[in-house]
C-alpha cells in the first residue's frame, strides 16, 4: 500500500509543479497580488509532496519491498540497511527523485527567504523552478 502513496504523492507534486509553473505567472500579468502570493503555498506543497513520495521509496529500500521493481532490480535481503537507503538514489529513477527533492528544497527556501524581494520577481523565479520540477517529475 505504501508505493501506492508514494506514487500518488508524485502525481500530486506533478500538479502542483504545474500549478507553480503557471498560476503566479498569471497573477504577474494581471498584477494580481494573492495570485503571486500562492507561489509560496504551492512550493510548500510540491516539497511536501516529494519529500513524502522520497521517504516512501526510502522506506521500500529499508523493509525489502520487493514488490516495487525499483527495490528488486536495485537490493536484496543481504544488504546492510544503510546500503538500502543509499541504493535509494544508486539507480536512475532514484537518483531523479532526490534530484527532485533538492530542487523543491531550493525553489522552498526561494520561497521562504525572499521576503525582501519584490513580489514580482518572486513569483517569476518561482514559476520557473516549477518548471524546472515539473519537467523532471
Amino acid at each position: 500500500m505504501m508505493p501506492e502513496y508514494g506514487h500518488a504523492l508524485l502525481c500530486l507534486a506533478l500538479g502542483v509543479s504545474l500549478l507553480l509553473s503557471v498560476y503566479p505567472l498569471w497573477g504577474v500579468a494581471r498584477g494580481d497580488a494573492r495570485m503571486m502570493a500562492s507561489a509560496g503555498v504551492f512550493a510548500w506543497l510540491l516539497f511536501i509532496c516529494v519529500a513524502g513520495a522520497f521517504f516512501v521509496l526510502v522506506h521500500a529500500f529499508v523493509v525489502n519491498d520487493f514488490t516495487v521493481a525499483y527495490v528488486a532490480g536495485n537490493s536484496n535481503t543481504q544488504l546492510p540497511v544503510w546500503y538500502r537507503v543509499a541504493a535509494t538514489w544508486g539507480a536512475h529513477e532514484g537518483s531523479l527523485l532526490l534530484w527532485v527533492l533538492l530542487m523543491s528544497g531550493w525553489t522552498l527556501a526561494v520561497a521562504v527567504f525572499s521576503r525582501q524581494v519584490p513580489a514580482d520577481i518572486v513569483a517569476r523565479v518561482l514559476a520557473v523552478m516549477g518548471m524546472v520540477c515539473a519537467g523532471f517529475l
